[in-house]
């Protein structure tokens, strides 16, 4: 994807720790669907400073979002006969082989929503629910290992899925992507999901919810990025609170996308 496009946005930052390769299973790319993708851009620059690459018409004009000239996300508009699809952050976890965790999804129970696609050489992806309904897609990388920046202001910080049913969901990526499940917390049914000795997103149980892989952003200032949102149209759903992992906040974007702000 960062091959081809063009570039748009402003002067770029210096340079910053980049990522060169992700384990199986990890969260390695995250991308929002959009009914103005331009509005989006403006949106998600006043929060992050953003700069753009956007892709040739054959891909749809698949935009990346870069930090320091390094992508960290992407962002499609939908098509017109697109309007029932939510406007919504898709969490993409890496695989090995999209064939063969295709099969492995159905055999776990899950249900794929596309069959493997092949990304004009970047990489093979699926689109698939859970077993308790939570929506999310594989990456297989070609060119596009993922995303370059994370863990850095104005990158990805976090993915958390929550449902109803977390320990059906648990048993699922466990046996789909080979992930570990850490220990659960006292206080709610909470767990870390683990690749190589490392925590790398969680899992936990809300009672009577949408099934929602969530996409948290890291920021320097978690008070200030949200008043920033809301002075540029967004809802902020949960206002800055301190929590055990850092002060955090969960944002509705201007068109409806759900994520949350982190700093540590």
């Amino acid at each position: 994807m960062a091959e081809w496009g063009r570039f748009v946005g402003r002067k770029r930052r210096s340079a910053m720790p980049e990522a060169s390769a992700y384990a199986r299973g990890v969260p390695c790319w995250i991308d929002l669907s959009c009914t103005d993708i331009n509005a989006s851009k403006e949106f998600y620059t006043a929060l992050f400073g953003w700069e753009y690459f956007v892709g040739p018409p054959e891909s749809g004009h698949y935009t990346q979002a870069l930090l320091g000239g390094k992508s960290v996300a992407g962002m499609i508009q939908q098509a017109p006969d697109q309007a029932d699809m939510p406007v919504a952050w898709t969490t993409y976890l890496k695989a090995d082989d999209a064939d063969l965790t295709h099969k492995a999804i159905v055999e776990h129970g899950g249900q794929p929503m596309t069959e493997v696609i092949d990304v004009m050489g970047e990489g093979r992806m699926i689109v698939a629910a859970d077993p308790t309904g939570g929506v999310f897609a594989v990456w297989e990388p070609g060119r596009h290992i993922g995303s370059r920046v994370v863990n850095e202001p104005g990158s990805v910080i976090w993915n958390e899925l929550s449902t109803p049913n977390a320990p059906r969901a648990r048993e699922f990526y466990s046996a789909v992507f080979g992930l570990e499940i850490g220990d659960r917390m006292p206080e709610f049914d909470f767990t870390s999901i683990r690749a190589e000795g490392r925590d790398v997103g969680g899992i936990f149980t809300v009672p009577d919810a949408q099934p929602e892989w969530r996409v948290y952003f890291a920021v320097a200032d978690t008070d200030a990025t949200a008043a920033i949102a809301d002075s540029n149209g967004a809802t902020v759903l949960v206002q800055p609170k301190d929590t055990p992992f850092g002060r955090m906040s969960v944002i509705q974007d201007p068109q409806g996308a759900v994520f949350a702000l982190m700093s540590t």
